[in-house]
């Protein structure tokens, strides 16, 4: 039988992975509550539930076990669904576009921040 504390003592003293950063906040982020996020993207809240156990929001729990969400949780719940209704991609496909999506905007950052361009010039 192991002892508890002492082996959750040493997983939160083992340095992170190599390539990881660690960061802290200054100041405490504020986290959005489910009834303020389904109110404020106009969904039920089990919607929003569902979309937190599919992945296509990310959310964490509080101590209580409610979930507790980024303020930028609203935006990408209206993003999900103009994917759903204007695109009719059902919840698998919907995961996969907002991967490439997100990567398309790092790829893009990237560009930007070299000065290269990712359209062709104009021919005149």
């Amino acid at each position: 039988m192991t002892d508890r504390p002492a082996a959750a003592r040493r997983e939160r003293t083992q340095a992170a992975p190599a390539g990881m950063r660690v960061q802290y906040a200054i100041v405490p982020v504020p986290r959005l509550s489910l009834d303020t996020v389904a109110r404020r993207s106009g969904l039920h809240p089990d919607l929003v539930r569902r979309f937190v156990a599919l992945g296509l929001v990310d959310a964490d729990r509080d101590l209580a076990g409610r979930l507790s969400f980024a303020p930028t949780a609203p935006a990408a719940l209206a993003r999900v669904q103009r994917l759903r209704t204007g695109l009719c991609l059902n919840y698998a496909s919907i995961g996969l576009v907002l991967d490439l999506l997100d990567r398309i905007s790092l790829l893009e950052a990237a560009l930007r921040r070299t000065g290269t361009r990712s359209d062709p010039p104009p021919w005149t």
